[in-house]
């Protein structure tokens, strides 16, 4: 029987991980499919069940659903538990679900594969809501000097206590300083969505990372390239992320060049 694995989210039908799970399977030739399963804000328990009763045996878990994976799930990864949220399910022999987040380990493979070390770098972290927990997470692990700016203050302390992490906080206010020193910057906020950005100092070929992609990270990225940034976006950690959940699933570590390659072409054919 065609094994289901699949990603979960609302909404869901804008999701780039069905071409690339799907090239994988094909790759492979396993005898899986990987679907787009929308499952409605507050309802993920409802849809979990009934994803079980189709015999899911993986699952992807997008907004806004990552925290309540770890509640129904029966096992927790460490990473998992660290950033509070999983972004991965694996079906476990004796039922349930082992929540794993693979986001952390997406985020530090794009670095690498952009070949950039952060070990005692100054990085400044723009943004303290659930997508920067993992990115935050992986710059501790690194040794990077971090120094997150966010709207709220309260909200980017509350993210160093529950990581466990050294970091200082600032205003978004002081943002544009603190981005003069940085020798990276990194955009979680969400801001380019609705096509606004910030004001950025002056780049001097240092990176400007935002880890969304398409017409989200258009403006901020516009923006950084003309201020003489170095902008990549975030799509090497989606293939990344995807493929370290591919491996958790299958035992393969699948291809991430190929995959980006793929997502690069549709990414730009609508942007």
């Amino acid at each position: 029987m065609t094994k289901l694995y699949g990603v979960v989210g609302d909404p869901i039908s804008h999701s780039l991980s069905p071409v690339i799970h799907n090239a994988w399977i094909r790759e492979h030739d396993l005898d899986a499919t990987y679907e787009a399963l929308h499952i409605p804000k507050g309802q993920f328990a409802d849809g979990l069940a009934t994803l079980e009763a189709r015999k899911a045996l993986g699952l992807n878990v997008t907004s806004p659903h990552k925290e309540a994976a770890i509640e129904l799930a029966e096992g927790t990864s460490d990473a998992a538990r660290r950033i509070g949220a999983a972004n991965t399910l694996v079906r476990l022999k004796t039922g349930g679900w082992l929540a794993e987040n693979t986001d952390a380990p997406g985020f530090t493979e794009a670095l690498a594969q952009a070949n950039i070390d952060i070990a005692d770098q100054n990085v400044c972290l723009l943004g303290a809501g659930g997508a920067a927990r993992a990115v935050a997470l992986a710059l501790s692990d690194m040794r990077a000097t971090l120094t997150i700016c966010n709207r709220t203050e309260s909200r980017a302390e509350e993210l160093v206590r529950h990581l466990n992490i050294k970091a200082d906080i600032r205003s978004l206010e002081h943002a544009p300083a603190e981005m003069g020193k940085a020798d990276l910057v990194i955009n979680t906020l969400s801001i380019g969505q609705t096509g606004q950005a910030l004001d950025l100092p002056e780049g001097k070929l240092r990176t400007f990372y935002d880890i969304s992609y398409g017409k989200p990270a258009q403006a901020m990225l516009g923006r950084a390239e003309a201020a003489g940034w170095k902008p990549l976006d975030g799509l090497s950690m989606l293939v990344a992320q995807a493929a370290f959940s591919f491996e958790m699933w299958f035992g393969i570590l699948p291809d991430m060049q190929g995959a980006l390659a793929r997502c690069r072409k549709l990414v730009e054919a609508t942007s």
